[in-house]
């Protein structure tokens, strides 16, 4: 009897886990579809209809795994910050100071030179009305306090503006490299040289201004 009850207690559990798998599997399917539309389409041209054919069911069914279009981006934000944040996080194992600064940086940097789709949803204002909801954006907030982190190590007075002048490289290069030579590596070859910039410029103390005759 003892038997009996454990083994029909556990059943439902295990029905439920079951089912959490499938729907789990199916969304991850929805989404990588949905890489693949976008990228060979265009972020802005994803289309419910389209999608639901490539997984093999009608658009209404789409919205028992997601409540909206937006909410695909979203959790395609999500899958793509945690990619970043993995990447950054490889490239600076076992390095330190300004190494592991250099080596983040050009991770990210190859990271979204390699997508152009993934990187104006992570990193540009592409689809009107999106907005990433907190878990999605939680890679996100934890990427850029570890690359803030490292920038305090340089010991700067103005980690904050530091931190801003870093992410104009970073993007800076990025942009350029993906809005005129996509696939290639002109902008991508400049990045030690704006590093060494940076170091520079990070280092340079703030000089008071005077006056001529004073």
């Amino acid at each position: 009897m003892l038997g009996q009850q454990a083994t029909g207690q556990a059943m439902p559990d295990a029905g439920k886990d079951r089912r959490a798998l499938r729907r789990a599997a199916t969304r991850d399917e929805i989404l990588q579809a949905a890489w693949s539309l976008v990228r060979a389409q265009g972020l802005g041209a994803l289309s419910m209809r389209d999608l639901a054919a490539a997984v093999g069911m009608r658009a209404p069914s789409l919205y028992q795994y997601f409540d909206s279009k937006l909410a695909i981006y979203d959790a395609m934000f999500g899958q793509g910050m945690v990619e970043a944040l993995a990447v950054v996080e490889g490239a600076i194992d076992g390095r330190h100071g300004r190494d592991a600064l250099r080596e983040s940086g050009r991770a990210l940097l190859l990271f979204t030179t390699s997508d152009p789709v993934r990187n104006q949803l992570l990193f540009q204002r592409t689809i009107p009305g999106f907005e990433p909801l907190p878990d999605s954006y939680a890679p996100a907030v934890t990427l850029s306090a570890r690359v803030e982190s490292l920038i305090a190590e340089l010991g700067t007075s103005d980690v904050a503006r530091a931190m801003d002048l870093w992410t104009a490289v970073i993007s800076g290069l990025s942009n350029q490299q993906l809005a005129n030579e996509p696939g290639g590596d002109r902008w991508i070859r400049l990045f030690d040289r704006a590093v060494d910039m940076y170091f520079a410029a990070v280092d340079s103390p703030t000089r008071p201004t005077t006056k001529k005759g004073k």
